[in-house]
Parts: structure tokens; C-alpha cells; sequence
């Protein structure tokens, strides 16, 4: 690759490898060896082409042989790979929308892009299952009259389940406690109390979006009221949260709904 890449130093020097080939070439001699490839392996490694600092994808964007000094392609790595974590910027997450094909306004990148560092702080990794999920929850979201500021919960096979939740609703923040059938039960019961309304949950399901043990969860939830259902969505590295942040955003959208009606009448 040193020949082929600086043809400007090896001045009539040439091969007939088949650069495009060594990528496969090698994966071909792990499997029969039984020897990984470290990742950190030049050319050939899975990190070869992989930036996941802020200032190195913002500058592979911008122009990528300061970084690469060859093409991934040409070794048959396919393309240059911008690991999205708590280190990339906001170029590098609007690069990844545009690959993903979607196109935001300013303000809701903001947003997105916001919601995207808080999900960093708890991921190494973050994938394009979680992005569209974070952009889904922005989308959803209605104005947040009530708001999570903490929860504790305790449960076992010998304890009773237990939780404490607290909520902000316009700049006061209440707590309250309760005890369920289950971790998930309690909370939502801590939270009827603060919000003094109740409503029977008629559907509650979870779904991990991308693998690994620090997956992103999706909790989708559907609360019936007074003859009318409202379904909530939330996300989060941790279920009971997402448990919370769907029934949370079920509770907010019966307000905005009831204050929508009140206003018309």
C-alpha cells in the first residue's frame, strides 16, 4: 500500500496485488488461524477507518486525507466509519442524519442534538437505531408539564416493591412514594399521586433498539381515561426510567389534550 499510495516517492515501482482484496484476505486468514485481528491493526483492523473523537471527524468531514492518507475502499474496507459517541460534535451528528436521509430544521436538530450527548454520557456506542429513536421521542413530545427530576426504587424476591418519584410542574417539584406489584407498578402509582389522576394501563411494552448491555430501551405504553386512550413513548439505557419517561409522556398529553378542548370551548 506504501507503493501504491505514495507513487509520488516510489516513482516506477508497482505490484499486481490486488489492493481491494486485502481486507477480505485477511479476514479469510483469521478465520482459518483462529487469530483475531486486534482492531487497532493498521489498514486491516476494524478501527483502521473508524474516528470517533469530536476534532478528527469533524476534519474527515471537511476534508478526509488529513486523517486518511488512503482510501478505505481501496483495500475493500468499504468506507471511512464515524463511531458516533460522547466525543463527536454536532457536524458529525448532522452528517449521520443526512446518511440516514433526514432532514430537520435547525431547531429540532438542536434538540435531537441535545438529546443525542445526554444518551452519549450513558453509551460508548451510539447507533442509527438510536438516533431515529431519539428523533421519534422528539417528534412525539408534547409540552412537558410534568418533568422527571429523580427516582429511587427498591425491589427483591423477599422485598416489597417500592418506589420514589419526583416531578417537576410549573418550577415546584413534588415527591411522593408507593409501593406496586412490581418496580415499574409502584412508580406509575407514585406518579398518579403527584399528578392526582389515574388511568388504567391497557397496554405496556419494551423493545431493545440496538444490542449490547447498554442497549437503548424503548418503552410504549397506552393508558385509557375516561373513555379515551393516549398512548407514551420513552427511552433510556435504564427500563425503569423509559418505564417512567412513556407514562410521563401518556400524563402530559392528556393535560395538553384537555387544555387543547377547554381552550376551543
Amino acid at each position: 500500500m506504501a507503493i501504491r499510495t505514495r507513487n509520488d516517492i516510489f516513482k516506477g515501482l508497482y505490484t499486481d496485488v490486488k489492493t481491494k482484496e486485502i481486507c477480505k484476505t485477511s479476514r479469510l486468514v483469521s478465520k482459518l488461524t483462529g487469530m483475531p485481528v486486534q482492531p487497532n491493526k493498521a489498514i486491516v483492523g476494524s478501527n483502521a477507518f473508524a474516528h470517533e473523537a469530536g476534532i478528527h471527524q469533524d476534519g474527515v468531514l471537511k476534508e478526509r486525507i488529513t486523517y486518511e492518507i488512503m482510501k478505505p475502499e481501496d483495500v475493500g474496507f468499504g468506507e471511512t466509519r464515524l463511531i458516533l459517541g460522547k466525543h463527536s460534535g454536532r457536524h458529525a451528528f448532522k452528517e449521520r442524519l443526512k446518511k440516514l436521509g433526514i432532514d430537520l430544521k435547525e431547531r429540532m436538530i438542536d434538540k435531537a442534538f441535545e438529546r443525542f450527548k445526554e444518551l452519549a454520557d450513558k453509551k460508548k456506542e451510539i447507533f442509527d437505531g438510536d438516533i431515529e429513536t431519539i428523533l421519534e421521542e422528539e417528534i412525539s413530545r408534547v409540552p412537558e408539564e410534568y418533568k422527571l427530576v429523580h427516582f429511587y426504587v427498591s425491589s427483591g424476591d423477599e422485598l416489597e416493591p417500592s418506589a420514589r418519584v419526583s416531578l417537576k410542574f410549573h418550577n415546584k417539584i413534588s415527591s411522593s412514594t408507593s409501593s406496586g406489584d412490581g418496580p415499574v407498578d409502584a412508580c406509575y402509582k407514585a406518579i398518579d399521586k403527584i399528578t392526582k389522576t389515574s388511568g388504567k394501563l391497557l397496554d405496556y411494552a419494551i423493545r431493545s433498539v440496538t444490542s449490547g448491555k447498554d442497549a437503548l430501551g424503548e418503552v410504549s405504553i397506552k393508558m385509557g381515561a375516561k373513555g379515551r386512550v393516549v398512548s407514551g413513548r420513552g427511552a433510556s439505557t435504564d427500563i425503569i426510567e423509559a418505564s417512567i419517561k412513556a407514562y410521563l409522556n401518556a400524563v402530559n398529553k392528556r393535560v395538553y389534550k384537555h387544555r387543547a378542548i377547554s381552550y376551543k370551548l
